[in-house]
């Protein structure tokens, strides 16, 4: 699947990007003033939120894609279709947010780099979808510890 390619239907598409803008408007970032929301969806249907939350020892921080995942797992969630990111400066989302090196290789321990999907939304007719795979080539994950 490439940029181009449909995993979820476009109705789900948007109320991901929907989701992510509400958690976006969550987002603790005072340093960066560069929230982010997002919003994960498991393959039984269910839809997780995450912002990131800054601090001052810049480390320590969380970034939106990982809090989603953490909420899920945490619920005992293992499986996941997609997930919606939606970011910028404040207070509008005038660019395209991708998820940084962490939490794309936080994604790789649990989805299918081939069929997960990352749907980088600047609304919710405006977005961009790419598999795992294509925006983590050549990944290491669990796979290659046995």
């Amino acid at each position: 699947m490439n940029a181009n390619g449909q995993n979820a239907p476009s109705e789900t598409v948007e109320t991901l990007i929907r989701k992510a803008m509400e958690m976006r408007k969550r987002s603790y970032c005072p340093y960066s003033e560069f929230s982010v929301g997002a919003a994960l969806l498991t393959e039984g249907g269910r839809v997780y939120g995450g912002c990131n939350v800054e601090n001052a020892a810049y480390s320590v921080g969380i970034c939106a894609e990982r809090t989603a995942f953490v909420k899920a797992l945490s619920e005992g969630e293992r499986s996941f279709t997609a997930i919606a990111v939606v970011g910028g400066k404040e207070p509008e989302a005038g660019q395209y947010s991708f998820p940084c090196g962490e939490c794309r290789q936080f994604m790789r321990e649990f989805c299918d780099p081939d069929t997960f999907e990352i749907i980088a939304a600047r609304s919710e007719k405006d977005y961009k979808r790419y598999t795992l795979g294509e925006l983590l080539p050549e990944s290491f994950g669990p796979g290659n510890l046995v």
